[in-house]
């Protein structure tokens, strides 16, 4: 058998099948297209086709004997059967289907960019947590991109006007890292230092960039007895991404740090997505000093859009409107629906069920 009759053969075949030959020969098959992954498995096997032409018979001819085997389907189930069916699952309640027009992927796109220069305005919500941090310890917790560096960035240099020293903690040496050099350049670069498990620069700078564990990891050296000097003058300490304070393994690490931290110092916990915002301020004000101030904002300063990009570079709206109709599945754009049962012919396997 040629090459292009071994294709056309792999072509008529269902996409089980195809990702049963893929198996063993091509790496992350799953992911591909009938098309491509027909491609992908001749590619493959460019040294070996007659090995894959037998493998490709024999896996024919055991689904041809599994059709014979099969028992002929019931032409209609017995009243009691179907009943007994009925009432066991019962039919799932479709949403109707909206009458509104659908936003076209011009209309979609309208508006999208950088946007023209305009004087920066402090929202509400930065001013009360900025006002909060002068008298109490400070949860901020508001969507991503509306603006938690900006009130992370004003306590920091309201702090070191009085000569106090700041620390900022992540939970990864990555964010670590970028929030080192942005601050380098808000407040120059001998003005902020970093420490983590692998950079040690200007550890004695104003402003220290750090991975919660090394100050979790201070902490402890202090209450051994073994005082380290910035901690002396530690005047605010930024908890960013504070929700790690769920995580099962590393959560203890945020708890710890809270606990630990020297009581003359304003905590600032920072998060877009911790799910117990007014909890977390609670527990602070019961093992604190002072009252924790919890500062919650709910609207996206820059609004989102969602839509879909097809494998075949198809780009449309994901719902009728611009934006993001929630709690409304039956919102969805017609042609981000055709798009969808067209990519499941083309990926999923042959009987398996589509919802």
């Amino acid at each position: 058998m040629t090459t292009d009759e071994l294709a056309q053969l792999l072509a008529q075949q269902p996409v089980a099948i195809l990702h049963r030959l893929a198996r063993g020969r091509v790496q992350r098959h799953f992911r591909a297209g009938k098309r491509r992954l027909v491609e992908m498995i001749l590619q493959h096997s460019g040294n070996n086709l007659a090995g894959l032409e037998s493998d490709l018979q024999a896996l024919i001819g055991e689904r041809q004997a599994r059709a014979q085997a099969a028992p002929p389907p019931a032409t209609q189930a017995p009243p009691r059967q179907a009943a007994q069916h009925t009432s066991r699952r019962p039919p799932r309640a479709q949403e109707p289907e909206s009458t509104e027009p659908c936003v076209t992927l011009a209309a979609w796109l309208e508006g999208l960019g950088v946007p023209a220069p305009q004087p920066f305005v402090a929202d509400p919500w930065q001013e009360e947590a900025l006002a909060g941090l002068a008298e109490t310890d400070v949860v901020v917790s508001v969507p991503t991109g509306s603006g938690k560096t900006y009130v992370a960035v004003e306590a920091a240099r309201r702090a070191m006007s009085e000569n106090r020293t700041v620390i900022y903690t992540s939970p990864l040496k990555a964010l670590s890292n970028t929030k080192f050099t942005e601050f380098s350049k808000i407040f120059g670069s001998d003005q902020v230092g970093i420490l983590t498990g692998d950079r040690q620069d200007n550890s004695q700078a104003p402003i220290l960039i750090m991975t919660t564990e090394i100050l979790r990891n201070l902490l402890y050296d202090a209450a051994s007895g073994e005082i380290d000097v910035r901690l002396d003058t530690l005047g605010l300490v930024i908890l960013d991404e504070s929700q790690y304070i769920a995580d099962p393994e590393r959560g203890v690490v945020w708890e710890e740090t809270i606990i630990f931290c020297p009581s003359q110092a304003k905590l600032l916990l920072l998060s877009a997505s911790i799910g117990n915002p007014q909890d977390i301020a609670d527990w602070l004000t019961s093992i604190r000093p002072s009252p924790c101030r919890l500062v919650r904002h709910s609207k996206r300063t820059v609004p989102l859009r969602a839509g879909y990009l097809h494998p075949n570079g198809k780009l449309t709206p994901l719902f009728r409107t611009a934006g993001i109709p929630y709690g409304h599945p039956g919102q969805l754009h017609p042609e981000a629906k055709r798009l969808f049962l067209q990519y499941e012919e083309e990926t999923l396997p042959s009987g398996r069920s589509r919802r």
